[in-house]
């Protein structure tokens, strides 16, 4: 009895042993993914295509975290939700790597650097004096470059046939003549109507190279919220108007509802009211022209939305409420299609309805592209000279945006 009871307890020693070693390897592994990602975050310069290029290089061939296969196929997760591709990409891997804690922490260390970037620029537009500086006026101008090299490479991509081309014709003119969000509204669900009936997409395989690490009854929970939070959000800033949770409600909006990356962003939040409200244009774009300046996700642009719309703690309680907002829909969605995406993938109508949507986003990037982009920045034949200069940069030269961007506000301080 009492050798049955030693043996017993050193069973039980074992086990739990083995629980502290997995425990700790789980905890060295989304430290790593931590810091790793963070790595990323201070150096991942060029937008999300570029991104891509640089997670592959990290995790897939020098890390060897997860195969080609896999990371193709959560790259194509990633690109069919709406919200920030390079991001959720990120945050995939960090799950697949560490569960929920290395999801978040990848997602901590690839935003955080440019989010306080972001912060700290939209503190020193508003306090240091800078809006009528000549650097400010080129920053400006860099975003109307950037915009059209935007509209440029995801037409290519996106509407190069009638239909879809038709689709971004009709958004761009939705978008500028129907007022405030149902001018963006409209034209989505029209695209996927029109994707749906009439687009008829290539077939694809529908295995995946990934494994779903959420629970299927966890991810039906995660889509519930994400729908139960885009009703909410607005339902609680209409009873509660703080500005704070006002700005949520309409970050987790944007989060929810951009597709096509992080350019698409610009529209979303100039045409909402709670943004445009509190922050006049042409704050607006030097904000987007300085995003292209630093490393990491365009979704961080929302950081400095919250910040320059107020000041002291209050601009760091905005820029933390729009951070968080616009980015949580992006968990919420990998959680909740991680493991039905194999099916997913393989229904030719869902994917006919993404390709409807996404040539209704450029239809929506090019109406931005006129208001307010170019026609906040674009006065004189000099202004369309630097515009121009850097769009030639961005498409023929091949010029990292940050490159650019530095260039149009040194062009804006000397000759503007």
């Amino acid at each position: 009895m009492v050798q049955w009871e030693e043996r017993e307890t050193k069973e039980r020693r074992g086990e739990l042993n083995r629980m502290e070693k997995r425990k700790a390897i789980r905890r060295l592994d989304w430290m790593e993914v931590g810091w790793t990602a963070l790595k990323l975050g201070l150096t991942s310069f060029g937008g999300p295509v570029a991104h891509i290029g640089y997670f592959r290089e990290e995790y897939v061939v020098r890390k060897r975290w997860l195969s080609e296969r896999a990371f193709a196929d959560l790259t194509a997760l990633c690109q069919f939700l709406p919200g920030p591709a390079s991001s959720q990409l990120g945050i995939s891997i960090g799950m697949q790597r560490a569960g929920w804690l290395g999801g978040i922490a990848a997602w901590l260390g690839f935003t955080l650097p440019s989010a306080l970037l972001l912060v700290l620029f939209a503190l020193g537009v508003k306090h240091g004096g800078w809006t009528d500086a000549g650097w400010l006026h080129g920053l400006k101008l860099v975003a109307v470059a950037v915009v059209a090299q935007a509209v440029w490479s995801m037409a290519r991509t996106l509407a190069p046939d009638r239909l879809r081309a038709t689709l971004a014709g009709i958004a761009a003119a939705s978008a500028l003549l129907l007022p405030g969000t149902i001018g963006q509204w409209l034209p989505l669900a029209l695209g996927a109507l029109a994707g749906w009936l009439w687009h008829r997409p290539p077939a694809q395989d529908g295995a995946s190279g990934f494994k779903p690490v959420v629970r299927p009854a966890v991810a039906a929970g995660c889509l519930a919220l994400f729908v139960l939070l885009l009703f909410l959000l607005p339902l609680l800033a209409y009873r509660h108007p703080a500005p704070w949770l006002q700005l949520a409600a309409s970050g987790y909006r944007a989060g929810s509802l951009v597709f096509g990356g992080g350019h698409v962003i610009l529209p979303m939040l100039q045409q909402d009211p709670v943004v445009s409200s509190m922050l006049t244009d042409d704050r607006f774009l030097a904000g987007y022209g300085a995003a292209q300046a630093v490393p990491g996700p365009l979704f961080t642009f929302a950081a400095y939305v919250g910040a320059a719309s107020a000041s002291g703690t209050e601009s760091w309680l905005r820029a933390g409420s729009m951070l968080l907002s616009v980015f949580l829909p992006s968990f919420l969605l990998i959680a909740g299609t991680m493991p039905f995406w194999a099916r997913l993938r393989a229904y030719s109508k869902a994917r006919a309805a993404l390709a409807g949507v996404n040539a209704s986003v450029v239809g929506l990037l090019l109406a931005a592209f006129y208001n307010p982009v170019w026609t906040s920045s674009v006065y004189k034949p000099i202004d369309f000279a630097a515009a121009l200069a850097g769009f030639l940069l961005l498409t023929v030269w091949r010029c990292p945006p940050w490159v650019v961007a530095a260039g149009g506000a040194a062009f804006g301080f000397i000759a503007l």
